[in-house]
């Protein structure tokens, strides 16, 4: 029998990371956390006996000192912002501290060879320009899990919701609304064992449009909502506006997420997403439960 894994998480503080490092606790590795601030509270990991180290993804010394202090073999990481070289010198430092194998939280929206994604391609680019670091430095010892539309991405229209009225583009647009907490586990569960896949796309259990997403959270939240269809330009001033959206990226999610064409299904991963949500966790969360548990940050 192998000996349990000793693996570091870095931002363990998000929705994401902190059920990574729980899941990868509770399957008997252990585990790191890697954080800008080791002192804050993570409530889901508080009252547990796991080290803290202070690191930052945008820092690679630090990256560096944290791994080798911690004799840590197996990282998760996320997009860190601040840098334009795909993450390269911070995947430089894991591997040159002793990491052997990186869990990568990616997106679902990269469509194409990695290598062929064009910067217009704004989120698919990103995330597809840190993939080319961990291929080109971790091999098949890097893994992009890559997770499509977050539940928590209803909360966007939450001012909206408060006021009565829904504006959007395209209320027909359907989406897998997949929990953060799933992806969590998805990405701990291999932090914790491993695979053998080197891309492991997961999607929510049931696809919803928005005119569904928004009769439920009114169900929920005990609020009679509309629906107003607003034009393109229109939801793009929105988000600029109200969710202090830079103006190009409210432009390309507008044009490419919550366009006309909308449908996640489209992908040719799709599949194999719905596939993995079983495989990689336990029963999926629905979007309907993840409401029930979220509802008070529609109220807030």
């Amino acid at each position: 029998m192998s000996s349990p894994r000793t693996v570091i998480v870095f931002g363990p503080t998000g929705k994401v990371g902190s059920v990574a490092a729980l899941t990868a606790h509770e399957e008997g590795a252990k585990v790191i956390l890697a954080m800008r601030d080791p002192s804050k509270s993570i409530p889901i990991l508080d009252g547990l006996c796991i080290e803290r180290v202070q690191a930052d993804l945008t820092k690679p010394e630090t990256i560096s000192t944290a791994v080798r202090q911690t004799g840590a073999k197996h990282a998760f990481i996320y997009i860190a912002h601040g840098g334009n070289d795909g993450m390269r010198g911070s995947i430089t430092a894991l591997k040159n501290a002793g990491i052997e194998s990186v869990v990568f939280l990616s997106s679902f929206t990269i469509k194409h060879d990695i290598r062929a994604v064009p910067p217009t391609e704004l989120v698919p680019y990103i995330h597809a320009q840190v993939e080319i670091s961990l291929d080109d430095i971790f091999a098949e010892n890097g893994v992009a899990v890559r997770p499509g539309y977050f539940a928590s991405n209803s909360l966007q229209m939450k001012s909206d919701c408060l006021a009565g009225e829904v504006k959007l583009p395209n209320p027909d647009a359907l989406f897998d609304w997949i929990a953060p907490g799933d992806i969590g586990r998805v990405c701990g569960s291999i932090l914790a064992h491993g695979t053998e896949e080197r891309v492991v796309p997961v999607v929510g259990p049931h696809k919803l449009s928005y005119h569904e997403v928004v009769a439920e959270i009114g169900r929920v939240i005990g609020k009679e909502l509309r629906i107003t269809k607003v034009s393109g330009e229109e939801a793009v001033q929105v988000m600029s506006d109200k969710l202090h959206v830079p103006r190009h990226f409210a432009e390309w999610f507008v044009t490419n997420i919550t366009g006309d064409s909308s449908d996640i299904s489209n992908s040719p991963d799709y599949a194999k997403a719905v596939e993995n949500i079983w495989k990689y966790n336990k029963e999926p969360v629905t979007f309907e439960q993840w409401l029930s548990e979220n509802k008070a940050l529609f109220l807030a």
